[in-house]
């Protein structure tokens, strides 16, 4: 049977990015379905005695929570996810994020509860980031190690593109609801539909997952650390000290690379909720369905970029990213306020097309920035790190600032300060691509990467 570079066949492998992307769609469907359900009917649900504009504001709010602990679960998966394996972490992410979806979809409202509501409603979000932050880097980190450097990008883009198809999911299942039911329904009952969904994908998810075996680039790096600390006494440091005091230079520009890419993806798929339905006067079903056309579109441009990047490398392709996301925030807008569901799609389908290209190869590119034994704590807390000012934010002051200017300009402005972080980030990284994710043992016996020697 025909393998890959490492020695995995290439069913297992299938078997592998199959798994990493059903896994982040389920995964990020949750997440996506709050950030919409936010935008839509939270302001009234656990936020009624204010005025539409302040209940939204409060909601994202809520929002932003989430993005607050996504870089904890980073640091805790990824310092479990260095030390015993991805899978056994990705299955705990999992179980967390479904748990916390279909909890949100039982959870009373302000009327019933009073302030609880939105109280416990922070706790889930807390613990749906939370679980997220642990997502990305194991599922990203499964494929990247299973195999070969010289189609990396394009296969390590495919979790990558569990985004698009979570936010496709759960824009789909809102969109439907939107259309077969009156406004009244939807706001009193009909939103909790797609998060009690959740509990069943959630179970197909874990069941494909469990599937799957251990990455072999990892269990060879813990054997060998293994016979490296019985040999010689020594002492594995936690892999986020070695992270922080080895490779903050990688981590800087992880979250550096996050900056563009992270806020405009919330600007085009969330603040355009906020933005066509209140200024430019769409219905929430045209939205909706606009959005759902665009990431169809997004889909099929993220493994494209991705193998374009395993052509002429990761670094190139992230900048034209950077520079077209920056250059399209001033057309967006204008794009919307003709109000037609074909500028509704362009504007979308263009900034999500143009957000890919800096997307899709980020899984190789921030896989090949780190050590095995570091790399799931590395990659997930440069990733999740950026996430807090980046797209946690980015709704909230997207909304901010249109509230405070009655103006599109000064979020156009925004994102492309973003892009040009972006494009500082760019260019003081190596490129990436062609690395060797394996870490072989030194000649004259030392340990390797990841591994600090000395007394116990």
């Amino acid at each position: 049977m025909a393998t890959t570079r490492d020695g995995t066949s290439r069913s297992s492998f299938a078997k592998v990015v199959t798994s990493s992307l059903i896994g982040t769609t389920i995964e990020w469907y949750d997440f996506f379905l709050y950030g919409s359900a936010a935008a839509l009917v939270f302001g009234a649900v656990f936020f009624p005695d204010s005025e539409p504009l302040t209940g939204t504001l409060l909601a994202f709010g809520t929002y932003a929570v989430g993005f607050v602990a996504r870089p904890v679960g980073g640091l805790v998966f990824g310092h479990y996810g260095d030390r015993i394996g991805r899978k056994k972490l990705l299955v705990v992410s999992l179980l967390m994020m479904g748990a916390a979806t279909f909890a949100i979809g039982l959870l009373p409202g302000y009327a019933a509860i009073g302030v609880l509501a939105p109280l416990l409603l922070i706790l889930l979000r807390l613990i749906q980031g939370f679980a997220l932050g642990g997502e990305w880097g194991g599922a990203v980190l499964l494929v990247s190690e299973h195999g070969s450097p010289r189609h990396r990008g394009f296969w390590a883009s495919w979790p990558q593109a569990g985004v698009p198809c979570g936010n496709l999911l759960a824009t789909a299942v809102l969109a439907v609801l939107a259309a077969t039911m009156p406004d009244a329904s939807f706001e009193a009952w009909g939103w909790r539909i797609p998060f009690l969904l959740s509990g069943l994908l959630v179970l197909i998810g874990l069941y494909i997952r469990l599937a799957v075996a251990e990455s072999p680039v990892f269990l060879e790096a813990a054997a060998r650390a293994e016979k490296a600390r019985a040999a010689a006494g020594a002492v594995e440091r936690a892999p986020l000290l070695l992270v922080v005091r080895d490779h903050w230079r990688e981590l800087l520009v992880a979250m550096g690379v996050r900056i563009a890419e992270n806020i405009s993806y919330y600007v085009i798929t969330a603040f355009i909720l906020v933005y066509a339905v209140q200024e430019a006067g769409v219905a929430n079903g045209t939205v909706l369905n606009a959005l759902l056309v665009a990431s169809v579109v997004q889909l099929v441009a993220i493994p494209l970029w991705g193998l374009l990047s395993d052509r002429v490398g990761r670094r190139p392709v992230v900048a034209f990213g950077a520079v077209g996301v920056g250059a399209w925030a001033f057309a967006f807008f204008p794009i919307i306020d003709r109000g037609t569901f074909g500028a509704l799609l362009l504007a979308a389908a263009v900034g999500l097309v143009l957000h890919g290209a800096m997307y899709g190869p980020q899984a190789a590119y921030f896989s090949e920035l780190f050590g095995t034994r570091t790399r799931y704590s590395g990659a997930s807390i440069g990733y999740q790190l950026a996430s807090i000012v980046a797209g946690g934010l980015a709704p909230l002051i997207a909304t901010a600032l249109l509230a405070a200017f009655a103006s599109s300009v000064p979020i156009s402005v925004y994102v492309a300060a973003a892009s040009v972080i972006t494009l500082v980030a760019v260019a003081a990284s190596p490129e990436t691509r062609g690395r060797d994710l394996a870490e072989r043992p030194a000649p004259d016996g030392a340990a390797d990467p990841g591994q600090a020697t000395g007394p116990r």
